[in-house]
């Protein structure tokens, strides 16, 4: 546990965006997002920031290892690829799929007892075969199927009640509430429901940050260094083969990484250098350059963070342009911009 007294709740406010990438088409900006980015040092400091990084705001699947760390403190006896999907929102390949079913096998569950919605795979390959094959939504092709799967299975070995483990009352979302309090080391600004139907605590971007740089820097056999083991060994348990996150725990050596909806992005090394960014609109297009940018802020080699430096912009198939962070955060950005 790292503090007993965790800070007084982030403010609950419109957040104070800044431009944090250009959309740049034939040298001319052609549009702006706003959005939001920390980049903490291994002391734990600030060590630069954009925009609003204390309001509160919802971390999405962002804040799932933090979760996955709740279950571990709570006795789930899961390590390696079936811990990584613990911590996943995955792409519903098959690979993830077996792996939901082996966790539910271990319980003596089944898919019925999920509690997620259903939906069909996030990675547009996998829910185009789906849909071909004419398979319908289910619980375990979506993305938090894994997830769910290790709630259950931590209810069951604790004695909880299962119908009712999405409940913020219940023992269960109680763990995870207190591993969020732990980790980021505040409170919860307000509690909402996600996407899944689990529990959504709003922190700060700073706390997302400190969270992620608490879990890779503790202590080996940890629960949270159990779970940045799992999910740096087993990145596309975590994400999917196709997913920019996996691409970048591959080649960032020792890197800790989550995305979640609406433009979050979350990553730390293992001296708990770390980086958070939210984008105002939910753009995965800037979520992954700034992400990159920031982490070139952090102290990580641009070279190995070329290939997410953003996709360009393209007028009549042709490169014209891409979306570049703002100088203030990328001052020699890392690719060229037409």
């Amino acid at each position: 546990m790292y503090s007993s007294s965790p800070a007084d709740a982030p403010v609950v406010r419109e957040p104070l965006h800044a431009p944090v990438a250009h959309l740049i088409r034939g040298g001319v900006v052609e549009g702006i997002h706003y959005g939001s980015v920390v980049v903490l040092g291994a002391d734990g400091q600030v060590q630069f920031q954009l925009g609003d990084i204390e309001a509160a705001f919802y971390p999405r699947s962002a804040l799932k290892p933090v979760q996955a760390v709740a279950m571990l403190r709570s006795g789930l006896p899961l390590d390696g690829e079936l811990l990584s999907l613990a911590a996943a929102s995955h792409s519903g390949e098959e690979r993830h799929l077996a792996g939901t079913r082996r966790i539910l096998e271990l319980a003596g569950l089944g898919a019925d007892d999920l509690r997620n919605v259903p939906d069909m795979p996030y990675d547009p390959a996998v829910r185009d075969t789906w849909v071909r094959e004419g398979r319908l939504p289910d619980r375990l092709a979506q993305n938090c199927s894994g997830k769910h799967a290790a709630m259950l299975w931590t209810a069951q070995l604790n004695g909880w009640s299962l119908a009712d483990y999405l409940d913020p009352a219940h023992p269960l979302q109680q763990a995870v509430a207190q591993a969020v309090e732990d980790l980021t080391g505040q409170h919860a600004a307000h509690v909402t429901v996600d996407g899944c139907g689990a529990p959504l605590f709003a922190i700060s971007l700073h706390g997302l940050a400190r969270a992620a740089a608490r879990i890779t820097t503790a202590a080996p056999g940890t629960p949270e260094a159990r779970v940045a083991d799992a999910m740096r060994e087993h990145a596309e348990m975590a994400s999917g083969s196709a997913r920019d996150v996996a691409a970048l725990m591959r080649a960032v050596p020792g890197l800790l990484a989550k995305d979640g909806f609406e433009g979050v992005q979350v990553a730390a090394l293992p001296d708990g250098r770390a980086i958070a960014v939210k984008i105002a609109d939910g753009a995965d297009r800037a979520r992954v350059p700034v992400a990159a940018a920031a982490l070139a802020r952090a102290g990580v080699d641009p070279a190995l963070l070329t290939a997410f430096a953003g996709e360009p912009l393209l007028g009549g198939g042709e490169p014209v342009g891409c979306v570049r962070p703002v100088r203030a955060l990328d001052p020699v950005p890392l690719t060229a911009c037409a």
